[in-house]
């Protein structure tokens, strides 16, 4: 009987850390903000540049201890807005996620300094919203899709000792790889003469010609990026790609949607995700701009991966093929939480 009493409270305890670990109750997850004057969540934070300080806009969701994501957008230059459908999603499941336009993107401040666009310069821009957010390794969910993929991959070199998971949504971990893909691959699903005026315009700089615009839309837009008819895409969709900042997006991305050609052209991180260890999950999709068996590849080559496949999605997957993204995200979030790093679907 004494040997049972201190298994007994062992038990306890167990149970005790178990049903702490369940989601917040909805009391706790809507717990109101601290501040005197409350914002809805929205914080701007101040962040050090080389060419001086700067604001970037956040906006906090919910309150979880142990879970807090953070959602990089694509672009470069996009902005948090077609991430809103994750309140669709997140907060029945007790998850804290955090929206956050990088600097130059719509809601945070646009320095007019091509020098700030540089890769390195965004990673430390987010090692400073981590801090001022008070993120850490204990709760912090690095999510990154396109763009914010890179950028993602790119912090987990550096800082990953801050990091409790990280989430590669949509990205190739090598941009002449995708530059391969684009013109292998995606090209060839394009009517040859339809190809050849899209080069045309492309050859003559004429990016804004609406012709050229309508030609990737009708060919490349709806099969590859976004997989609804153009006059039904979602609202949050069309915000975010009307306030890109095309300043950032051409000089990184380059102006041509087949491949890379901007600052990002020789980005290649392929051989550098062995050294990536905290639970990493890529997201893949097989209509997507890219990839996906590359993308499967590189679930492989860091030390904890899964991947997860959308076999009805592209590029935006999280719109196309909610089911199988959100199911697939929500389940891995909650695994890592649970202690596992890596997770099967």
């Amino acid at each position: 009987m004494f040997r049972l009493i201190p298994l007994l409270a062992v038990v306890s305890i167990f149970l005790f850390a178990c049903a702490k670990r369940g989601k917040p109750t909805l009391e706790e997850y809507f717990r109101p903000e601290e501040a005197k004057v409350k914002t809805g969540g929205v914080k701007l934070i101040s962040v050090q540049t080389p060419k001086g300080t700067f604001k970037v806009w956040t906006k906090k969701f919910g309150n979880n201890p142990r879970i807090k994501v953070l959602l990089l957008h694509g672009g470069p230059g996009s902005t948090h807005e077609y991430w809103e459908c994750v309140e669709s999603f997140f907060p029945q499941e007790g998850i804290e996620f955090i929206y956050y336009d990088q600097l130059g993107s719509w809601y945070s401040d646009q320095p007019d300094d091509s020098s700030l666009w540089v890769t390195e310069g965004f990673v430390e821009e987010v090692e400073q919203v981590r801090k001022a957010l008070g993120l850490n390794k204990d709760n912090f969910y690095l999510l990154g899709h396109s763009w914010g993929g890179i950028l993602a991959i790119e912090y987990a070199l550096k800082y990953q000792e801050n990091l409790k998971a990280l989430i590669i949504s949509n990205m190739m971990s090598s941009c002449p790889e995708y530059d391969r893909y684009a013109d292998e691959v995606l090209s060839k699903d394009i009517p040859p003469e339809v190809l050849k005026q899209i080069r045309d315009f492309e050859a003559k700089g004429e990016y804004k010609n609406p012709k050229y615009m309508e030609l990737l839309l009708k060919h490349y837009y709806v099969k590859h990026v976004l997989r609804i008819p153009v006059e039904e895409w979602p609202d949050p969709v069309v915000r975010a790609f009307n306030h890109t900042n095309e300043k950032i997006y051409v000089l990184m991305q380059g102006p041509s949607e087949f491949g890379i050609s901007g600052r990002l052209e020789k980005w290649d991180r392929s051989k550098d995700l062995n050294k990536i260890k905290v639970p990493t999950l890529v997201i893949g999709a097989r209509y997507d701009t890219m990839d996906p068996e590359h993308m499967k590849w590189m679930a492989a080559q860091v030390q904890n991966g899964s991947y997860l496949f959308c076999p009805n999605g592209s590029h935006m997957c999280m719109y196309d093929d909610q089911e199988n993204y959100f199911r697939g995200l929500i389940k891995f979030i909650k695994e890592v939480d649970a202690g596992k790093k890596k997770v099967e679907f």
